[in-house]
């Protein structure tokens, strides 16, 4: 309750300092798009591999003269908000997004934690927002405003179970889980509704949660390890699994351990080393294998980033251009402001067939593309090698 009254007095106070929300007629000189990412804190390398991928895309847009809108030509502005994987910071910097900085739209924020919030505000002051990687079906629920270019962890959690079964011919598996985390806890049960219901009731023999910040699982390893299960599902952010990692293999737990899209992070080998060798992963995007429009998007990525992009930089690059796609819809940008929104909602929500680098994406009315996740393989070089794929 204490939160709550926090969260709503912050909401409060930052529509105090950004002022009205009224409508204004929208005298546009540049294509003004909202990124709301974590550039420092905990997700701080999702959030630069977000940023990456959008500025790329930016860069060609405005090298071939600006965005097409009606009969002009518009430069893309992106404006930026270091959300620092923080909730209050999340929601503070989107109200600013969509009064002061008057954008047409919003990309992020990337955690479900984070974008489940700023889903609402954007929904409530009908602002189109685009997150690139919150799996969490709470994000877009009832919101037509908001919109995602990733899967739902719902297909997430079903993809890893299927997976397990057939690749590793699994009877009972573990769940590890952060309960305070939308995105660790919405996943684990996803997962454990799937394998069970292949499987059969009780098929999850081990449903172990903890509280943010690890400190000591033994307890909880303990009762896996001695629990029968042939695989364990570790549904974590990159930047708690190396703990993770060795107190599992510190419990003797010398079985196969999976994971969901937040493992995937440019920094994971580096804190991980061997201990991430041979696991598995769901994603969105694998660099490796790529052809036609993702192949140009790897190599011309690698040339700007001196790096190999991830799967949150490839959907960082999809969700700023389905969001650039809609703006390219209208006939003109200098109506007034919230009327261009709700079109460009319109306009996001119809759209089929697109030709994205992570895949092809066709939006509906719920926000919620059908796409296929790519089971990811970390082989001994600690490349993020694609093993497979799992499709809606």
């Amino acid at each position: 309750m204490l939160y709550c009254r926090k969260f709503f007095s912050i909401i409060l106070l930052t529509l105090l300092l950004v002022g009205s929300f009224s409508p204004a007629t929208h005298a546009a000189e540049a294509v003004l798009i909202g990124l709301n990412l974590p550039l420092s804190g905990s997700l701080r390398d999702l959030g630069e591999d977000t940023l990456a991928g959008a500025e790329l895309l930016g860069s060609q847009i405005n090298d071939q003269g600006g965005l097409l809108v009606g009969q002009t030509r518009y430069p893309v502005q992106f404006i930026t908000v270091d959300n620092e994987s923080n909730v209050e910071k999340s929601v503070s910097g989107a109200l600013k997004l969509i009064s002061r900085d008057k954008v047409l739209g919003i990309i992020g924020p990337n955690a479900s934690s984070n974008a489940i919030p700023v889903g609402g505000i954007c929904s409530s002051f009908k602002a189109p927002m685009i997150t690139p990687t919150s799996t969490n079906p709470a994000t877009t629920l009832n919101r037509p405003f908001v919109f995602r270019s990733c899967f739902l962890d719902d297909f997430q959690g079903e993809a890893m179970a299927k997976f397990a079964i057939k690749q590793f011919n699994a009877q009972k598996a573990a769940v590890l889980y952060d309960k305070d985390n939308a995105y660790s806890k919405g996943l684990a049960k996803f997962f454990k509704k799937s394998f069970e219901e292949q499987r059969g009731a009780g098929a999850v023999v081990v449903f172990a949660d903890y509280q943010s910040n690890p400190g000591d699982l033994r307890s909880q390893l303990t009762t896996i390890v001695n629990s029968g299960a042939e695989v364990v599902f570790v549904p974590q952010f990159a930047h708690e699994l190396p703990g993770i990692l060795k107190q599992i293999r510190a419990a003797g737990w010398d079985k196969p351990v999976l994971g969901g899209d937040a493992w995937e992070s440019s920094e994971l080998m580096k804190n991980c080393g061997d201990l991430c060798k041979g696991l598995f992963f769901s994603s969105h995007f694998s660099p490796y294998g790529t052809t036609g429009k993702s192949l140009t998007f790897v190599k011309d990525y690698e040339k700007k980033n001196g790096k190999l992009p991830t799967g949150f930089a490839a959907l960082g690059y999809d969700a700023t251009n389905l969001l650039l796609a809609a703006i390219s819809k209208l006939n003109t940008l200098d109506i007034d402001l919230f009327e261009l929104r709700t079109e460009i909602k319109e306009h996001i929500a119809t759209i089929r067939d697109f030709d994205g680098v992570s895949g092809t994406i066709n939006m509906n009315i719920s926000g919620d593309p059908a796409k296929s996740a790519v089971i990811i393989r970390i082989n001994e070089d600690g490349r993020f090698e694609a093993y497979g794929s799992e499709n809606p």
